[in-house]
């Protein structure tokens, strides 16, 4: 198997995984703007193993701040632009939206990176595109009603940051070590945590003991997932292992929601599994 199919593989489990029991903590009263903040915790192992594996030579010249800061600032703060969007918007308009973040990942990558790809290649791209708003359907009943419409331009604004991230990635592989990319959106995710925390409604904050403790376990599947992406993005193309990592990890996210809830997929939902299926064989 290919070094960025390896990484892009890690990534989407450990994600699926994640999105399958990021749930918990939240129903047992642990908000998820302080999920987020353990999140940007559970970062800060990943970036030291990372560091110890090349010797601790962290890169520190201009160019290197500067793009690590920048994919980290897209990350994470889209992130908690996200949670603000859920609380102005109704999340089954939300969610199609944010998910259509590549596509704008694969029209930077074909257009100012020059990446190109098989035909076939290029159809599980397409079929991958599809998927994912798809898998991100929810039925109306299961949000509340809109708030304004600052939630639109949030939407479109997590959509643009994550888009455009996976480019930055990317492009940033070209001239400087994964290992330093990982350690300043380390630092970004942490220099966000305060907002997370200021966002936070604690009045209605109840959680029994342990749970913070669950929360760390199950972030660190995120910040993981988080590590052997940008290790993808060395390795790989930006138009493939973008949607390849955001259309198949939900689709496990999804199965492993089947399998420990007994919830069953809406029919627009498994339709996009299927093509989530079938563009992951064609891409890998």
């Amino acid at each position: 198997m290919e070094h960025w199919l390896t990484y892009a593989v890690v990534t989407t489990l450990f994600w699926g995984v994640w999105g399958a029991l990021i749930e918990l903590p939240e129903k047992r009263g642990f908000p998820a703007t302080l999920g987020y903040v353990v999140w940007s915790l559970t970062m800060i192992p990943c970036a030291l193993v990372a560091l110890y594996f090349v010797g601790w030579k962290l890169e520190t010249d201009t160019r290197a701040v500067v793009l690590g800061t920048v994919a980290g600032l897209l990350g994470a703060g889209g992130q908690l632009a996200l949670f603000e969007t859920l609380r102005r918007g109704p999340a089954y308009l939300v969610f199609p939206i944010v998910s259509l973040s590549p596509v704008i990942s694969v029209a930077l990558a074909a257009g100012l990176l020059g990446e190109s790809a098989t035909p076939r290649a290029w159809t599980g791209i397409v079929l991958a595109l599809i998927a994912v708003p798809l898998l991100a359907y929810q039925p109306p009943g299961a949000s509340s009603a809109a708030r304004g419409r600052l939630w639109f331009g949030l939407s479109i604004a997590v959509c643009l940051a994550w888009g455009i991230q996976a480019y930055v990635l990317r492009f940033a592989n070209q001239t400087m070590r994964s290992e330093s990319i990982f350690f300043y959106m380390t630092v970004t995710a942490l220099a966000l945590a305060p907002v997370a925390f200021l966002m936070t409604d604690r009045r209605s904050a109840r959680w029994a003991p342990g749970v913070p403790l669950a929360a760390g376990a199950i972030q660190a599947l995120n910040s993981i997932g988080a590590l052997t992406m940008v290790y993808a993005f060395r390795y790989g193309k930006a138009i493939v292992v973008s949607p390849l990592i955001n259309a198949v990890a939900p689709a496990i996210t999804v199965l492993l929601s089947l399998l420990i809830y007994r919830t069953f997929p809406h029919r627009i939902v498994a339709f996009g599994m299927a093509l989530a299926a079938v563009a992951f064989f064609l891409m890998a």
